[in-house]
């Protein structure tokens, strides 16, 4: 970590509003102006609606994230996280991977923690779920299905074959809709290689305790999305939740129970809640509270964006829609970051801050190879799309949303590549515990014990 005497920027958190606000403050500032640092447990950022494809080896793991240090060649990045912020003293303490704890003072603050996973107390959920807001999630749920299948052929328990071929997952959004569908594609390619177990075999449930699934795309898409995935043999429970899934059993409440070694978790997100440590005014569901210029409101220093802040959606109150707020979406935080980081120059120099404005531009699913639901809006026309011209609206969309040309190339390639070259059925699951065979062959011979006549020699 560097010293200076130059004006501090400290980003907290180096995902997508973190990555592009921070490289919009570097693009605009002029030489030696200030420092920027960014502060994140992880050396990359994660461009979260590529984890289904990931997860379904659609896209290569590595491409899906960007690493930090490549991309802001000029910023400060720092690995651990930003545990207390001291507004009065303009200091925020950090917490690095190895090591103790220090104080790192600041004069601007970007606060972009994003979100996690938004669970409930259930009795089995922290043990058995699996969730979707990472790429490590990503890989490890790939090559737990792909685990699922070898169990099943290889077993003559037929409990155990059951519990593996069944796969439940919790929420039907974005998140939600299209991994089961990603996940369902995988399974059913990687079934032909295997002489005992079939599609016909495996049980794909989704659950949501909404009316309807992919809300985000309306209710006509919506119900097209859930006939779609009954059509492939998902079974859509809606106006339900689950009530448990201790040791794999789970009971939801419509009374239906299963057992199952797979159960995902999408049911929603929510604010980082580190973000109750900092000291910040914060909205009714945990988000920092921001006024129209990104900035934290009662500051004229620290800004917010993204999925751990509260924005008006100036264009949707303009057109008559009160108190409402920015969806957290990658649409919005692309946009929104490069506001912030405008706003952050603007504000360290004297001048007037700028307001976040962006009329919603719809949304795009994908369900599959081939298959996908897209609303796309024109000025008042809502374009409703649906099967292989939406899947492509949605590849295309966020083929070209995916930071940096180095990923936004090797994404493109992998998708032609798949084009020609068939699914990889692979299954890394020793990825969980790399060492163990290692451990096994190193780990030093068990002492063997002495003969009597030589304990009564010694004696």
């Amino acid at each position: 970590m560097s010293t200076t005497e130059r004006p501090r920027i400290l980003v907290v958190g180096g995902g997508y509003v973190g990555l592009y606000a921070a490289r919009r403050i570097l693009k605009k500032m002029r030489y030696g102006e200030a420092t920027v640092t960014v502060v994140d447990p992880r050396s990359y950022m994660t461009y979260q609606p590529f984890l289904p494809e990931a997860a379904a080896g659609s896209i290569s793991p590595r491409h899906v994230v960007v690493p930090l240090r490549r991309v802001l060649p000029k910023a400060e990045v720092l690995t651990g996280r930003v545990t207390t912020i001291d507004q009065d003293r303009k200091v925020a303490t950090v917490s690095p991977l190895v090591g103790e704890a220090y104080e790192l003072p600041f004069d601007y603050l970007v606060v972009a923690l994003g979100a996690i996973s938004r669970t409930f107390p259930i009795p089995g959920l922290a043990e058995q779920g699996i969730g979707m807001k990472g790429i490590e999630e990503a890989i490890g749920l790939r090559n737990h299905v792909l685990e699922q299948l070898d169990k099943a052929d290889s077993t003559t328990d037929e409990d155990v074959r059951r519990k593996a071929l069944t796969f439940v997952f919790v929420g039907g959004g974005f998140a939600g809709a299209e991994t089961i569908g990603e996940v369902e594609d995988l399974a059913r390619d990687a079934a032909k290689y295997y002489n005992n177990v079939k599609r016909e075999d495996m049980r794909f449930i989704l659950v949501d305790a909404a009316d309807k699934i992919l809300p985000e795309v309306g209710p006509k898409l919506g119900k097209y999305g859930k006939e779609h995935l009954e059509g492939r043999g998902v079974e859509v429970y809606l106006s339900t939740s689950m009530d448990s899934c201790v040791d794999g059993h789970v009971v939801l409440k419509n009374g239906l129970e299963v057992d199952s070694n797979t159960i995902v978790w999408t049911a929603g997100v929510k604010p980082n809640p580190a973000l109750a440590r900092y000291g910040l005014p914060l909205g009714p569901r945990g988000h920092v509270d921001c006024n129209e210029n990104l900035q934290v409101n009662g500051s004229d220093y620290i800004w917010a964006a993204g999925d751990n802040a509260q924005i008006p959606d100036m264009a949707a109150r303009k057109a008559g829609v009160e108190n409402a707020w920015c969806p957290p979406n990658a649409q919005h935080a692309l946009r929104q970051a490069k506001v912030l980081g405008d706003n952050v120059i603007s504000g360290m120099r004297g001048f007037p801050q700028k307001s976040y404005e962006h009329a919603n531009k719809g949304a795009v699913a994908g369900l599959g190879l081939h298959k996908g639901v897209a609303m796309i809006v024109m000025g008042k026309v809502k374009i409703k799309l649906k099967g292989r011209l939406a899947w492509y609206m949605h590849r295309g969309y966020h083929g070209m949303a995916m930071p940096t040309w180095n990923r936004k190339i090797r994404v493109f390639a992998d998708w032609t590549l798949a084009m020609f070259l068939k699914r990889e059925v692979v299954s890394l699951g020793a990825m969980e515990s790399p060492r163990e065979e290692f451990y096994e062959a190193a780990k030093p011979a068990p002492v063997a014990a002495k003969p009597e006549s030589e304990k009564a020699k010694a004696s």
